[in-house]
């Protein structure tokens, strides 16, 4: 398969060029970017969330390997304490342990599901401030996304993590190669270039600003927290699995009341997968779409449909905190890192 030319219609892109380090979109701060990695540097992979085994997270060690990177793992790699990957104290110290660590230019998180925020108040980023590195991840990972970019103004990897690499890369699809070479790629410091399917419920516009973003829920719970975001004047992406479409319409009447749509420059809607069934006596009556259009009926950004990011097989690395422009054509959806 050819780099830059995987599969449009999984909603993939192309990647070039170094990133730069600016913060549009953030009048008062700028946004750190950590250095991008070079062969032989270290990626520290750990659970700050929900547990992980050794076996689980091999073909991840095996392949990031293979691109010329050393491997740390983790103390919380293989430990449980019930649905978490360790204790609230000890997955704190194991990320400590990657924060602190001059070596580790990079903190893969090795699996979602639920405990980031028991953690993040424990954590210290007095080092980390000092010498920034990427944090990769997504879904439950949202937490650390948002208190980066909020209270650190550090720039993430909102990316598959370990869980999502292909057991057999050799058998792996396009889609899944791609969507996993694009961790890669953003690392690198090349930058992104996504198109995406045009949909027919998108509202057409162009923005340029601050990407951010992540898992719906994740940012409905943060809110009236320290790592609340502030989504003013930035581009905001979403996605989320297994909910019903009654409390998808709840997070977005949060997003909306609480004055996050009031002020974007655009609405990324990534996958909702696995939505959870109406009950069929009484059902809900609306659709993703009927749900978005109506919380952002009252403003004038760009909103596309299905991008291709979220807890489905082409969740691409997006780069949070990094300007990007967005594009919504009838005929054309581009998120760009500008």
């Amino acid at each position: 398969m050819k780099r830059q030319s995987f599969l449009h219609m999984a909603g993939m892109g192309l990647m070039a060029l170094p990133a730069l380090a600016s913060a549009a979109g953030n009048k008062s701060r700028k946004i750190k970017v950590p250095p991008y990695l070079q062969p032989g540097n270290t990626i520290g992979i750990t659970c700050p969330a929900g547990f992980s085994l050794l076996e689980t997270i091999q073909p991840s060690i095996d392949l990031i390997q293979s691109w010329g990177y050393t491997i740390k793992v983790g103390n919380t790699i293989g430990k449980m304490d019930h649905t978490f990957g360790g204790t609230d104290a000890e997955r704190a110290a194991d990320f400590q342990q990657m924060l602190d660590d001059p070596q580790v230019k990079a903190i893969l998180c090795a699996t979602g599901g639920y405990g980031a925020v028991r953690m993040v108040d424990l954590l210290n980023f007095n080092e980390f401030k000092q010498s920034p590195k990427w944090v990769i991840g997504f879904s439950d990972i949202t937490v650390l996304h948002s208190h980066l970019h909020q209270v650190l103004h550090v720039a993430s990897l909102h990316s598959k993590m370990c869980g999502s690499f292909p057991k057999d890369w050799a058998t792996a699809d396009e889609v899944q190669q791609a969507s996993i070479l694009s961790i890669k790629d953003a690392l690198e410091g090349r930058k992104i270039n996504y198109p995406s399917i045009p949909v027919e419920h998108n509202r057409l516009g162009t923005a340029k600003g601050i990407l951010i973003g992540g898992n719906l829920k994740i940012l409905e719970n943060l809110n009236g927290s320290a790592s609340m975001i502030n989504t003013d004047g930035k581009i905001l992406f979403v996605e989320d699995v297994g909910e019903p479409l009654y409390n998808i319409d709840r997070m977005f009447c949060n997003l909306l009341r609480s004055g996050k749509l009031a002020k974007l420059k655009g609405l990324i809607v990534g996958g909702f997968s696995n939505i959870k069934v109406d009950n069929p006596a009484v059902p809900f009556g609306r659709d993703i779409y009927t749900i978005v259009k109506e919380k952002v009926a009252a403003f004038n950004y760009p909103v596309c449909f299905d991008f291709p990011v979220g807890h489905i097989k082409n969740n691409f690395a997006l780069k949070c905190g990094l300007p990007h422009q967005l594009v919504v054509e009838n005929n054309l959806v581009q998120l760009t890192e500008v």
